[in-house]
C-alpha cells in the first residue's frame, strides 16, 4: 500500500524523513557546546599560565628577611594598624647585559635612588619621601656578601646598600627615622627602562634645553615624552641642569614619577591590555622585593589599596636637610622640621606639601642674613589670609575633625595645625 506521499508506509515514511533534520541539530549542538567548552578550557589555560608566568618572573629577597629578623628586637614597633611604609630602592648595579653599558661592574652596588613610601590606614593619600644619597648618618653593623660584618659606622647614606644590600638600607632608615619599614622593592636600570617603555614613555616638561655628556642625554625645552633610555638619563643626571645638586636631581626624579603615576593611572594602561600586560610582565620581572610582596597577589593587593587615590594627594618631598657642617657636599638633617616629617609618618598623620616661595632679591638690610638651607617649611601657626585669593599656599591647616576643645581656665585649646613641607603633587606637570 502506498501512502499519500507515494512512500511506502504512509505516515510513517514522513516521521522517518524529518529525525534527520533533529540529529542534525542535536549534533550542531554538541559540537558547539563542546567548542565552548574547548575555549573556556583554553582561557583557564591561558589564565594560568600567565599568572604563573609574571608571578615567577619575581625575585624574592630571602636574604634580607633573614637579616632584619635576626636584629628584629631592635626595629621600631608598628605604632599605627593597617598603614604600610615601602621602602624603594633604585640599585646602579652595572652587572648583567641591561646594565653594563653605564659602566663596570666592580661586584658592587649603592642605592642610587631610595624613596620611603608611606601609604596611610585610609588609603586616600600616600607621600613619597626622598632620601639624599649623600646623607650624614649611623649605619648600623651590616652583614656583607662575604659573610663578614660590619661595625657601626657614620656614612654617607648610600653606602649602606653597598656594605649590606636592602636589610643594610633598610636598618640604616628606620634608625634614622624611628619609622618601621613593612615591605621594599629593588629595581635597576634596565627594569626601570623596560617599564617606562612598557607604558609607552612618560611625559616630562623642561623650561630649558637639557645637555647631559655622562646620562648621554639631550632634550630640548618644553613638553616631550620621554621612552625607556632617555627616561633612565633624565633621572640620573646631575650636573646638566641648574647647580648640579642631587638635591635638584631628586626634585626632577619627584617630577618623573608624578608623571608615571598619572600615565599608569590613565586609562590608556590600566583598561588597556595591549599596553597593561607588558606593564605588568615589565615590573613583576624587574623587582626584587620581600617574601611579603613577591607574588602577584601581594602586589595586586598593594596596588589595590593605592590605584584610587587621586594624584592631588599623591606627594612627593625631600627629606628636610641642610649641607654637613664638616663637608658642604654633604647633607645632614635639618631639625626639627625632619622630626616633625617622620613624627608624622610614624604615627599615620597628615602631611602637607606646597611648592616653595619664589626667590626674592634680598633688601639691603637683609643681604647679611643668609637664606635657609632646610628644604621643609613646617609651621605652627597659620599664615594670614590672601586679600586677593591667589595668595601663597597655606604652611599649616586644621586637622579635619578637630576634638572638642577642653576648658582650661575658661579657654579652649584649638586643633593642632598640620606641618608643611616643600614638596610637589603627581598632579603637577609644571615645567621644571
Amino acid at each position: 500500500m502506498t501512502g499519500s506521499a507515494g512512500i511506502p508506509g504512509g505516515t510513517g515514511g514522513a516521521a522517518g524523513a524529518g529525525r534527520p533534520p533533529r540529529n542534525r541539530r542535536r549534533r550542531l549542538l554538541r559540537w558547539i557546546g563542546l567548542g565552548l567548552a574547548l575555549l573556556v578550557l583554553a582561557g583557564a589555560a591561558t589564565g594560568w599560565w600567565l599568572y604563573n608566568k609574571l608571578d615567577g618572573n619575581i625575585t624574592e629577597d630571602t636574604s634580607a628577611a633573614a637579616e632584619l629578623g635576626r636584629y628584629e628586637r631592635e626595629r621600631p614597633a608598628h605604632l599605627a594598624t593597617g598603614a604600610q611604609n615601602i621602602l624603594l630602592i633604585g640599585s646602579d648595579s652595572r652587572s648583567g647585559k641591561d646594565n653594563a653599558p653605564y659602566g663596570q661592574d666592580r661586584g658592587t652596588e649603592r642605592s642610587d635612588t631610595t624613596i620611603l613610601l608611606h601609604l596611610p590606614e585610609d588609603r586616600r593619600s600616600a607621600t613619597a619621601v626622598s632620601i639624599p644619597r649623600d646623607l650624614m648618618t649611623e649605619i648600623p653593623p651590616c652583614l656583607q656578601t662575604d659573610g663578614s660584618r660590619t661595625g657601626d659606622r657614620f656614612a654617607q647614606f648610600n653606602w649602606a646598600f653597598q656594605w649590606g644590600g636592602a636589610a643594610c638600607t633598610i636598618r640604616t632608615v628606620e634608625k634614622l627615622t624611628g619609622i618601621r619599614v613593612d615591605h621594599h622593592m629593588v629595581i635597576d636600570f634596565g627594569g626601570f627602562k623596560k617599564m617606562v617603555d612598557a607604558i609607552g614613555g612618560v611625559e616630562i616638561c623642561l623650561k630649558e634645553p637639557m645637555d647631559d655628556s655622562e646620562a648621554k642625554l639631550r632634550l630640548a625645552a618644553g613638553r616631550q615624552t620621554l621612552q625607556g633610555e632617555q627616561a633612565l638619563g633624565f633621572v640620573r643626571a646631575r650636573y646638566s641642569l641648574g647647580n648640579g645638586s642631587d638635591t635638584e636631581r631628586m626634585e626632577r626624579q619627584q617630577q618623573f614619577l608624578g608623571s608615571l603615576v598619572k600615565k599608569v593611572k590613565s586609562n590608556g594602561v590600566l583598561l588597556n591590555p595591549g599596553r597593561l600586560y607588558p606593564l605588568l610582565d615589565a615590573a613583576t620581572s624587574s623587582v626584587t622585593t620581600d617574601p611579603g610582596l613577591a607574588s602577584l597577589r601581594g602586589l595586586y593587593e598593594l596596588v589595590r589599596g593605592i590605584r584610587d587615590i587621586p594624584t592631588d594627594q599623591v606627594k612627593f618631598l625631600t627629606v628636610p636637610r641642610r649641607p654637613y657642617a664638616a663637608d658642604p657636599n654633604r647633607d645632614e638633617l635639618a631639625e626639627p622640621d625632619a622630626a616633625r616629617l617622620f613624627q608624622q609618618l610614624r604615627t599615620d598623620q597628615p602631611v602637607t606639601v606646597a611648592p616653595p616661595e619664589p626667590v626674592t632679591s634680598p633688601t639691603p638690610a637683609s643681604s647679611a642674613t643668609p637664606a635657609p638651607t632646610s628644604s621643609a617649611t613646617p609651621s605652627t601657626t597659620p599664615p594670614p589670609e590672601p586679600t586677593d585669593g591667589t595668595g601663597p599656599a597655606t604652611t599649616a591647616e586644621p586637622t579635619a575633625e578637630p576634638t572638642e576643645g577642653t576648658a582650661t581656665g575658661g579657654t579652649v585649646t584649638p586643633p593642632v595645625p598640620v606641618p608643611t613641607f616643600t614638596g610637589t603633587t603627581a598632579e603637577n606637570a609644571d615645567c621644571r
